[in-house]
């Protein structure tokens, strides 16, 4: 995540997190450092994890990290859920680029952690 400089600057910031546990990124987004504190809300290892923003720029974050064996690899898939901030202009930023920035952006995390 070079490009936007992420970063674990609280909680969990290294190793392995578990149920319950929080970990706050740090961001740089739009040209504004963000941070973003998550909580692993629940957890069936080795089938999914879900984390949830507890703090930070939106108004609601839920991302669901489910691994499928498809018979010789894991497959991992991302489903976000998101609200943004900004009242009744936040569903007008959500349409207009937010989604198709965040999916860039998991799809970019995703190729690193793909990447041998």
């Amino acid at each position: 995540m070079a490009k936007s400089k992420e970063k674990a600057v609280a909680g969990v910031t290294s190793g392995l997190i578990s149920l319950g546990q929080e970990v706050t990124w740090r961001a740089w987004h739009f040209g504004v450092p963000i941070h973003m504190t998550s909580r692993i809300t629940e957890m069936v290892v080795p089938d999914y994890f879900v984390d949830e923003q507890v703090k930070g720029p939106f108004r609601s974050f839920r991302h669901v990290h489910e691994f499928l064996n498809d018979g010789e690899d894991t497959v991992m898939v991302d489903r976000i859920e998101f609200a943004a901030p900004l009242g009744p202009f936040g569903r007008i930023v959500e349409k207009l680029f937010l989604t198709r920035y965040l999916r860039r952006l998991i799809e970019t995390r995703n190729r690193y952690l793909t990447t041998p």
